[in-house]
Order: C-alpha cells, then structure tokens, then sequence
C-alpha cells in the first residue's frame, strides 16, 4: 500500500478495517485472492473500491465499465456526503445481518447494499438534472439486483435492506436514518397519480417481509411493520402495526426497531 493510501486508511476506520479483513482474506483463501486485490487491495480509498465494484456489476454492453466508473467517481468527488452513507450503511448492514461478519462482506458480496450504493449514485445524477443517466443506472440496478429504487426517492443514511428481493421505492418516497427492510417491500402509490403519491417512513423504521406501504402517507419514527401487512394509513410513531388493511396491534417495543430486529409479537 503506498503511503498516501496508508495515511487516509489511517483517518478512515471502515477503509482500514476493510482492507484489514481483505488481506486475511487473502491468506485464508489463496483462490480468492485475485477478488481481494482487484476489488479492494488495488485501491486507495473506500470510495474508489466502491466505485470499482458499481462499474464492475452495472455495465453492460450500451455502458461499459470504464464509463460508469468516471460516472461514479463524479459524483463521490462532488459529493463528501455520498461516502458518508456508503459508510454508515454498511456499518449498519453489519451490525443488524446475523449473517454479515465482516466490513468487507456487503461491499463485495450483499447484493441489497450495493443496490442501495447504486441507487445513492444515480440520484445525485438525477439532481443535476441527468435524468436519463440516472434512469439508466435505475434500470440496470432492477435488472442485476431486483431492487428497484426510482432515482427521485430520497434515502436517509444507514440503510440495511435484507435479502434485497423485489424492493420497490416509488419517486416521491422519503426514507429516514437508520431504517431497516426484508424483502419484498413495496413504498409504492395508489393510483397514476403524478403528484407527491409515495409514503415518507420516519427515522429507525423497522419494515417487515412483504410489507406493502401505499400512499402519501407518514410513518412515525421508530415504529414497527409487521411481514406481510399493507399499510394505507398514517402509523403514529413508536407504534407496532399489522394485517390487511395494517391496523395498530401495540407499541414499537423498543426504542429502535431497526436496530433490534425483532419481528415478533408479545415477545417485546
């Protein structure tokens, strides 16, 4: 690693701690470690490994590689803010998948967090106004990913996606800090509306398997989504919601549902 890597590894602790994880990688695994320095070890910053990986898997034969990496690192350079939350939502993939164990795990292997990584690209594009850059990027990410993030939803950070199956994110939804979500969740609208039509999901929600959430509608801070409901109507905060239509079934449980990860009823 050359000193310049060596000093910003030295101030970024995700990075170091990556890097750390892939060189024992490497011992561990001698197959594997052409993926480890290729993907990692070859790269000076998070945000550049990052930007390798999104290029890596986004392109295609109408956008090659090279092309999506300058796109990429466009918006990292001029935006702090982007890497900032490819941070926090990796740090928060590990500390609420029981089956992540290491930094470097969502960065090469989970495909929710890099969905996310990619959807946090093609909307910074979207606010410049490079709307069908931003579609595209879309549109590979629901190809490759099954995760379907219109670029004009807005995303808070520390975001953990399970599983990543069939997610869908409609343009005008909001999502807080620090939200968690399974499978097969749908922030959608009701109708053909074209107006603000998507809901807005509060800080540290915690949404379970299948959840449908339909409308312009909020949902309070730190609650609760049970597998499976759907939710046409505003959720207080701190509540627990459930069924079809989802009706009030008790409180959160705890103070940060997203964090804990407890799906089950009476069990708070």
């Amino acid at each position: 690693m050359s000193l310049e890597a060596t000093n910003l590894a030295a101030v970024d602790p995700v990075w170091r701690r990556i890097r750390e994880e892939s060189e024992r990688a490497v011992v561990d695994e001698p197959l594997m470690a052409a993926l480890f320095h290729v993907s990692i070890l070859h790269h000076e910053t998070f945000e550049r490994a990052l930007t390798y990986r999104l290029s890596l898997k986004l392109s295609s034969g109408e956008m090659p590689e090279q092309i999506l990496r300058e796109v990429a690192e466009e918006a990292y350079a001029s935006d702090p803010l982007l890497g900032q939350a490819a941070r926090a939502d990796l740090v928060a993939t590990y500390e609420r998948d029981p089956v992540c164990h290491r930094f470097v795990q969502p960065l090469l292997y989970f495909k929710g967090y890099q969905a996310v990584q990619a959807y946090r690209v093609a909307n910074w594009h979207w606010r410049q106004g490079r709307h069908d850059l931003a579609l595209f990027i879309q549109m590979r990410t629901s190809e490759l990913f099954g995760v379907d993030i219109h670029p004009g939803a807005r995303i808070g950070k520390g975001i953990m996606i399970d599983h990543a199956h069939s997610i869908v994110i409609g343009e005008t939804a909001t999502v807080g800090d620090n939200v968690s979500m399974l499978h097969s969740v749908t922030l959608g609208g009701t109708g053909k509306e074209d107006d603000d039509r998507h809901p807005k999901i509060g800080d540290g929600v915690l949404i379970g398997a299948g959840a449908k959430v339909l409308g312009a509608i909020r949902i309070g801070h730190c609650s609760r989504i049970a597998a499976g409901s759907v939710v046409l109507e505003e959720v207080p905060p701190m509540k627990t919601v459930a069924g079809v239509p989802a009706k009030i079934v008790g409180e959160a449980g705890c103070a940060q549902p997203s964090i804990m990860m407890n799906h089950l009823f009476g069990s708070d």
